[in-house]
């Protein structure tokens, strides 16, 4: 048991022709719990989702001077098929594979009570948990954690849009039922 069949960090290997076992790390790597710089002085808002004591109603300035609108919904849609389809579906209703498989069901994304929370109490639920919910600030970096909530914003509203925000094509085709020309 003490002199298992691995190598040591540093200990010395005759596979590799410099003799060590302990590899060079590969470009753009990063350590389990860091994430690389990407925003110089993230603000508070950034961090923790609140401002003023409340949730943020707002995506925080650091994120919006970083990536556009659409760029945050695809890392959002990106992150979200990562860490949260499993349990909450691709469309948030919380009909994921988990529940089916026994686990609590989540609340859909789609109820009043949650359209009316505000965008930095998605990020604090990402972040902290809530309920069966566990903490992902360590799987999820802050700048994700904000796609996603942008995302989750993005599927209420695709359950949710007033007729009257759809184009005259897409108008008429939910008013005749049938699928809009794309």
């Amino acid at each position: 048991m003490s002199d298992q069949p691995r190598y040591d960090p540093l200990e010395k290997s005759d596979l590799f022709q410099d003799q060590m076992a302990s590899r060079p790390l590969v470009p753009g790597v990063v350590a389990r719990g860091r994430q690389p710089q990407e925003f110089e002085e993230p603000s508070s808002h950034f961090l923790t989702g609140v401002v003023d004591g409340e949730s943020a109603d707002t995506l925080p300035g650091d994120l919006r001077k970083r990536w556009n609108t659409e760029q945050i919904l695809e890392r959002g849609q990106e992150a979200y098929d990562i860490y949260c389809v499993h349990c909450h579906d691709v469309l948030g209703t919380g009909r994921g594979y988990v529940p089916m498989r026994g686990y609590p069901q989540p609340p859909s994304f789609h109820t009043d009570r949650m359209r009316s929370k505000p965008i930095g109490h998605v990020f604090r639920v990402i972040t902290d948990g809530f309920g069966r919910m566990p903490a992902h600030a360590s799987q999820v970096v802050p700048a994700d954690r904000w796609a996603i909530a942008s995302y989750v914003r993005a599927l209420q509203l695709s359950q949710h849009a007033p007729l009257d925000d759809l184009n005259p094509n897409d108008k008429r085709a939910v008013e005749s039922g049938a699928a809009a020309d794309r």
